[in-house]
């Protein structure tokens, strides 16, 4: 049986509306999204959304723009009718809106109803648009500024509705679109009404700054944001980023939080979002995400934001430059951040503190004891300064001289403690008064006591810090190697008897095919028949570490990052993707060179541990993302036992 011949016709021209309402209006926060950007372009400085269920039944768009005429009411709900293009020039678009679809695919699947009314008019306009049927354009009363209200959504489609989620999940999306635009555009108040709960408002910042910003992004994100998070801004080749960026131990569980726009409109590109993973990586760990916002400025000639029907996604000229400004930005901005721990974390840790049935304030006449001890370190100096020092060093972090102790320490680990140590307490003998006061006045301050021979515990001129001595030491030894790395060569120590290291065939392959890589990082191996490498040296910082351990985990590194199918000239000794693989691998070698915990520290020993952290940079975290210290303000502590 032969199909039978059908002629090409035209297709009706609402049939073409609700084809192309399918890739404008997939659920109704894109509805919300298209109508609320053209407020913004329409300069509006207030915008008001009201929903109900979830924006199905009704969702209604309030601005003070300028308004449409009564001309301009009848095209707008035209296909392909905009004001966005005057020169119609597809590579200059500086508008979020352009393609002139929004209006009449919403209007083809639902019941649109638009007035509005410019500065100049004394009435306004309004306009019905049924399911794709045009109704005529009336007079109407109406305040300057444009009133959309999008009723039935999809009720001329109703197998979309089957596609959607429930009204609570609905809502959340539209949210987060409102989220996304109060973040790009600080300057414009925005509100949010459903039955939910009380109404989402966005003030609008009167100025334009930094500072400005911030109390934008923390009315987004959180009051928690501004005390961890710090601004950012650098300019490269025609591209402009600024904004506010996250401390690596303030993360999220998923990516929702990192938000970027490009010349105002906000953008969810993977490009984007994978130079952000980049410059975490070796600060956080791969299951977390940053909270950030960024904003790129550049000439609308430099990218393409025509390659998305929604425009979430867009194409810039020179993808590795803008890969390259937002990792060299972030990092940069993290070394100025300077040691710096997260706020969140001393508040999970005072929560574990307190127990349950202990008031969180003072309390006078609640029956509690509060036991005092005199110290056995006199108290320091009321003159000495509370809280951080300032920082003058161009590199942004607190630099400190490198102490003996820990210098020697650093160099060969293992054998720093081929002792016996005598009991903590005839250890932690006081020290002199006024050397108390000076390591006090330092940020991590002075060494009190060691705790499970794996936490120091430190005092500071308004508090305490924690510190966990192995992932601290373990960033210490990965910043050293690689600052070693790009200064020409790690330091290397020779092996007098060669270790065999056995394993399997493959791997043995795999690891002298990295050999030349490898041996930039201090490690000369050779093959040793078919399943053996033979390790001749080792980075001196790891000389008497486990060479079997060693390799394992070089090799386990080698496997996850594929360094042996990357660029073979070697060329690539920075950031680029052959230097982030290198540095994964010294982040697994420096775990060996590390001060594992249940080690015994000498007073001096930790002291030093804590001057070797304030000179060192991304200190706060170790290569993994996990915190290495944890900071309790002495009011906080105060108010564990009621004095406060």
């Amino acid at each position: 049986m032969t199909t039978p011949l059908r002629p090409v016709r035209r297709l009706d021209p609402i049939l073409v509306d609700r084809i192309a309402a399918g890739e404008v209006v997939e659920r109704p926060a894109s509805a919300v999204k298209e109508l609320v950007e053209n407020a913004i372009d329409a300069g509006a400085r207030s915008i008001e959304v009201t929903i109900e269920g979830g924006g199905r039944r009704l969702i209604r768009v309030v601005d003070d723009g300028a308004g449409m005429s009564a001309a301009d009411l009848a095209l707008a709900v035209e296909r392909h009718a905009t004001s966005k293009l005057p020169g119609g020039d597809l590579t200059r678009i500086d508008t979020l809106g352009f393609r002139g679809e929004a209006l009449p695919s919403i209007g083809a699947v639902a019941r649109l109803t638009l007035t509005s009314r410019t500065a100049d008019a004394d009435t306004g306009a309004t306009l019905t648009v049924d399911a794709g049927v045009k109704g005529e354009v009336r007079p109407a009363p109406s305040a300057r500024g444009t009133r959309i209200e999008v009723a039935d959504l999809f009720c001329a489609m109703p197998a979309r509705l089957k596609f959607l989620k429930s009204d609570r999940a609905e809502t959340a999306a539209i949210g987060d679109i409102l989220r996304r635009l109060a973040v790009a555009q600080p300057g414009i108040r925005l509100v949010l009404r459903s039955e939910s709960g009380a109404p989402q408002v966005f003030p609008a910042e009167a100025d334009t700054g930094s500072a400005a910003t911030l109390r934008r992004l923390t009315g987004v994100f959180g009051t928690d944001f501004g005390a961890n998070s710090a601004p950012l801004a650098m300019a490269r080749e025609g591209f402009a980023l600024a904004g506010h960026i996250g401390l690596p131990s303030y993360h999220r569980g998923n990516a929702n939080q990192i938000h970027f726009t490009v010349n105002g409109r906000p953008v969810r590109d993977r490009l984007l979002l994978g130079a952000v993973r980049g410059a975490y990586a070796d600060t956080m760990s791969s299951d977390r995400h940053p909270v950030l916002a960024l904003a790129i400025l550049c000439d609308p000639a430099l990218v393409d934001v025509n390659v998305h029907p929604a425009k979430t996604e867009v194409r810039f000229r020179d993808p590795g430059l803008i890969r390259g400004l937002i990792v060299s930005a972030i990092h940069e901005t993290l070394r100025q951040a300077g040691l710096r721990g997260s706020t969140t974390g001393a508040a999970r840790t005072l929560d574990a503190l307190r127990p349950a049935s202990l008031p969180t304030s003072s309390l006078p006449g609640s029956g509690y004891a509060v036991h005092s001890g005199a110290s056995a370190y006199p108290a320091p100096s009321a003159a000495q300064p509370r809280g951080w020092p300032s920082v003058a060093a161009p590199s942004g972090y607190v630099s400190a001289p490198r102490a003996p102790a820990f210098a020697g320490l650093a160099e060969a680990p293992q054998a720093a403690f081929q002792h016996d140590f005598a009991a903590p307490s005839a250890d932690l003998r006081a020290p002199p008064e006024g050397e108390l006061a000076e390591a006090v006045a330092h940020p991590l301050g002075a060494a009190r006591a060691q705790l499970h021979e794996t936490y120091i515990v430190a005092q500071t001129t308004d508090g305490l810090v924690l510190v966990d001595q192995h992932a601290a030491h373990e960033r210490l030894v990965y910043e050293r190697l690689k600052g070693e790395r790009a200064r020409g060569g790690i330091a290397r120590q020779g092996l007098l008897i060669p270790d065999v290291v056995e394993m399997a065939p493959g791997d043995a392959e795999r690891l002298v095919a990295a050999a030349p890589d490898l041996e930039r990082l201090g490690l000369t191996v050779e093959a040793f028949g078919s399943g053996a490498v033979l390790v001749r040296a080792v980075p001196a910082a790891l000389a008497n570490a486990s060479i079997r351990n060693l390799v394992a985990d070089i090799l386990d590194a080698l496997t996850a990052s594929g360094l042996e199918d990357d660029s073979p000239d070697g060329t690539d000794e920075g950031g680029g993707p052959l230097g982030r693989r290198l540095d994964a691998i010294l982040s697994r070698m420096s775990c060996h060179g590390s001060i594992r915990a249940g080690r015994r520290l000498r007073p001096e020993e930790m002291n030093a541990l804590l001057r070797e952290m304030e000179a060192t940079p991304f200190a706060a975290t170790c290569n993994h993302g996990r915190p290495t210290f944890v900071e309790l303000k002495l009011h906080d502590i105060e108010r564990l036992f009621g004095r406060r």
